[in-house]
């Protein structure tokens, strides 16, 4: 199994500007994500959910943003780990 190579942020943004401005070259934005693709080293899938992110997190496609996302998952954190103490508070109200 290949181990996933993690890009930084600026590589990502870099990135995606390109796909942006590489649309006009390119007969589709799938040409021009497969393009780059290439020149930076990941898959086009890859480049393809970064870019579909990017127009979520500037308004141009429907769908929770980067900070919506990051919201969503920090209060699911905090669910598990009250439902967690919930448990760990009946069984000890029990046991009394």
């Amino acid at each position: 199994m290949r181990k996933s190579v993690k890009f930084s942020p600026e590589v990502v943004e870099r990135a995606v500007r390109m796909v942006f401005e590489a649309e006009g070259q390119h007969e589709s934005q799938w040409a021009a994500i497969e393009s780059i693709a290439a020149k930076i080293g990941c898959t086009s899938e890859t480049l393809r959910r970064w870019v579909r992110q990017a127009e979520r997190d500037q308004g141009l496609k429907p769908g929770p943003t980067t900070e919506e996302q990051q919201r969503i998952k920090d209060l699911e954190r905090e669910v598990r780990e009250l439902r967690k103490a919930n448990e760990i508070l009946k069984l000890a109200s029990a046991f009394f």
